[in-house]
């Protein structure tokens, strides 16, 4: 399969989940979080193409949090902005956090989805939109599931603050092998993740466990993430403090 072809095919996912979602809208001013991986700049270059023959009107601005990690090349990744001739913008960590304090994945993430937040009240943006994929979704289920005992996972549309903002994931329908066969073809400079949580972590714990039992059905990520919107409420139990 040619780039183009993969791309097309990608870019129809994303089409098809931002239309079931209603994820955008005409004059929509658009912030995507860009982290420099695969994922991020998949989804770049495809929301930036689906500009050009969208019936709506939307603006996009790309975003990278600077964390101060001194493993990612922010230069290249700047490199990168420049040449999709997109507007961006360097967010900087909000106040509280310090790099030389012992951090987790929980407190690094929240405080990178703070800054957008406080940036996206700051600029009057309208929507944010998070790379998160198929794969995101279902292993944030199984970790609610395990880890907190409830159902619960990220969704293709939230709305926040009382409708003023709202987070959205147009890559909900993308699996992430398609992502990197993508990101690959294409040769972007993805940024590749040395934080030493990445392979300790509970996510990584999960993401083994679904590719063991993918070995025995191969259906098994759609199958979960479909069980989210697909739940028999007579057959689930009713809640107790217990």
């Amino acid at each position: 399969m040619t780039p183009e072809r993969l791309t097309y095919f990608t870019s129809k996912k994303v089409g098809k989940a931002i239309w079931d979602y209603q994820m955008l809208k005409e004059g929509d001013k658009v912030l995507m979080a860009v982290s420099g991986g695969k994922d991020s700049l998949c989804l770049l270059r495809i929301m930036k193409e689906r500009i050009r023959f969208v019936p709506i009107k939307y603006d996009i601005t790309a975003c990278y949090v600077d964390m101060g990690f001194e493993w990612v090349d922010k230069n290249r990744l700047l490199s990168h902005f420049e040449s999709e001739e997109l507007p961006y913008i360097i967010a900087k960590p909000p106040a509280g956090w310090n790099i030389s304090e012992k951090y987790n994945c929980f407190w690094c993430s929240w405080n990178r989805r703070k800054s957008l937040f406080n940036l996206a009240h700051e600029e009057g943006f309208t929507k944010i939109v998070f790379a998160h994929h198929m794969d995101d979704i279902i292993e944030t289920m199984l970790l609610n599931l395990f880890f907190n005992g409830e159902i619960a996972t990220m969704t293709p549309y939230q709305e926040m603050f009382g409708g003023e903002l709202a987070i959205i994931r147009p890559l909900a329908y993308v699996e992430e092998t398609e992502l990197a066969r993508l990101a690959s073809m294409l040769s972007l400079p993805v940024v590749s993740s040395l934080c030493p949580n990445s392979s300790t972590s509970k996510r990584t714990l999960v993401k083994n466990m679904i590719r063991e039992l993918k070995k025995h059905n191969k259906n098994v990520k759609k199958n979960i993430f479909r069980s989210v919107g697909r739940m028999r409420h007579e057959y689930l139990l009713e809640h107790t403090d217990s």
